[in-house]
């Protein structure tokens, strides 16, 4: 129990970095829960889990590994950036169109979003292959397969909580903002999703 309790520890504060890091899929979930409260978080992290249990099944039985697909991380970064600019466009899109109230109008699904921003994110995925992986790896030495679920369920109930939180605490904002401010803030956080594209596309440059 002792041996659990230290490792569920480690997982959550090691988890902590990868789960409450700024980017694409906080900037989203931000858009989405001001419009529709902490139900889109909550969709956005079932998204979100859609891509990674899968990931870290994989990764698990040794089957994902950039040493056999060296081009992977260069292409998830394209097909990533891609991604967050036309989403950003959409967002833009919408809001600038939108004459009466917007904030109870969403246009696009958070579970879908979830798993977009999810499986496109160079950043997930290199995090899971490094970090995640060591985690996997350790709990394997101990508890064999079951290891892989054990890292799974103490790491994924923080991205239930985080993305949950946010959102709920962008819907009590979206009670006191004005229309004209909403608008704002949506172009303010579509152009962080602006942002992290290019982050995505600079990284891969040698």
């Amino acid at each position: 129990m002792i041996q659990i309790l230290e490792f569920a520890v480690l997982v959550i504060v090691v988890s902590a970095s990868g789960v409450m890091a700024p980017g694409p899929l906080f900037a989203a979930n931000i858009s989405y829960g001001l419009r529709d409260g902490v139900k889109s978080g909550i969709k956005m992290a079932i998204g979100h889990t859609i891509v990674e249990f899968p990931l870290v099944i994989l990764l698990g039985i040794g089957v994902f590994s950039l040493e056999i697909f060296p081009e992977f991380r260069i292409l998830i970064s394209i097909f990533g950036a891609i991604t967050l600019f036309a989403f950003a466009f959409m967002q833009i899109k919408t809001v600038l169109q939108k004459k009466e109230d917007i904030i109870s109008n969403p246009k696009q699904g958070p579970l879908v979003t979830g798993i977009a921003l999810s499986a496109l994110n160079p950043f997930f995925i290199i995090w899971w292959l490094t970090i995640g992986f060591k985690l996997i790896s350790d709990a394997m030495l101990i508890w064999a397969f079951t290891g892989i679920l054990i890292v799974f369920v103490m790491h994924i109930w923080m991205d239930f909580v985080w993305l949950g939180g946010i959102s709920f605490l962008a819907s009590k904002s979206s009670k006191i903002i004005s229309n004209r401010n909403y608008k704002a803030l949506m172009i303010v956080l579509s152009l962080m999703l602006v942002y992290f594209g290019i982050t995505f596309l600079v990284d891969i440059v040698p």
